[in-house]
């Protein structure tokens, strides 16, 4: 399994850095996590195969917007017209991809989509039904994406977020989203190989709103058991800061740690044993 990540930014682009937006790729499978502002640009440079699914860990911008362009690109792939002037129609042959979104999220997307309707050809604004197909999970919920297995948990978030679990011949992913500290990242990514968390703040949220410090990720990753640990979501671009947030997650965590680099791979490591 391997990792690239596309964006790595808390909030909104910058110093040509994405949002958050990940891509995990086994096999013949290809899964983007989230998909903020910046990764729509970045996946078409990145992808060279179709995506089997996206999965979204809660609605906030900075880690859905870009789902529009990428369904718009999606829906685009499956029409076809019988002759150069001839209507558009959609290919049965290519399937939508399926979208993991939390519930409600559809119902907003494609109110999201319909604000600026092509009225000459009505198909691409039909992102969320032709371009994706939906599906709001819940907490808690297991599924099969191509041949990963993957699980969710319930992080602590001020919009619902959802962490989730990617599993396939004993290697796996776990992928926190947006949280602050809770036992539920320690739950989810129990033994795991590769814990890839949020990185956002110096210091541990007080305030509630739900992000995490590097300590409180190396905290996490060490309670986890986990094999090697990966910072991203930073709240700025600065590498210097990211390097920063890496030194201070390796004085609490003794495995490998390492910070995201858009476009560059991150092998995922093997599973280990599950802690008690």
């Amino acid at each position: 399994m391997r990792l690239t990540p596309l964006g790595c930014l808390a909030g909104m682009p910058a110093a040509g850095l994405a949002s958050s937006g990940y891509l995990v790729q086994h096999g013949d499978t290809l899964v983007l996590l989230d998909a903020g502002p910046g990764v729509a640009a970045r996946l078409s440079a990145e992808r060279t195969s179709p995506l089997t699914a996206v999965f979204i860990s809660h609605e906030h911008t900075d880690h859905l917007f870009d789902l529009l362009a990428i369904g718009k690109t999606v829906l685009a792939e499956r029409l076809r017209r019988d002759d150069e002037h001839g209507p558009l129609r959609l290919d049965e042959g290519i399937p939508p991809v399926p979208l993991y979104v939390p519930r409600g999220a559809a119902a907003r997307l494609r109110q999201l989509a319909e604000i600026y309707p092509v009225t000459t050809h009505p198909l691409l604004d039909r992102a969320f039904d032709l371009g994706f197909a939906c599906h709001e999970y819940e907490p808690g919920e297991s599924f099969r994406i191509g041949d990963l297995d993957a699980s969710t948990a319930l992080m602590q978030h001020v919009a619902p977020d959802c962490g989730i679990r990617l599993e396939a011949d004993g290697e796996s992913l776990v992928y926190t989203g947006d949280t602050g500290v809770t036992d539920a990242i320690a739950e989810l990514a129990n033994g795991a190989g590769t814990l890839l968390a949020e990185s956002t703040l110096r210091e541990t949220d007080r305030s509630g709103h739900g992000h995490l410090s590097s300590l409180d990720a190396a905290r996490a990753a060490r309670d986890a058991g986990v094999a090697d640990l990966v910072l991203t979501h930073f709240s700025s671009p600065d590498p210097a800061e990211h390097r920063w947030h890496r030194d201070r997650a390796a004085m609490v965590f003794d495995g490998p740690v390492a910070t995201v680099r858009p476009g560059i791979a991150h092998p995922v490591s093997s599973s280990r044993k599950v802690l008690a």
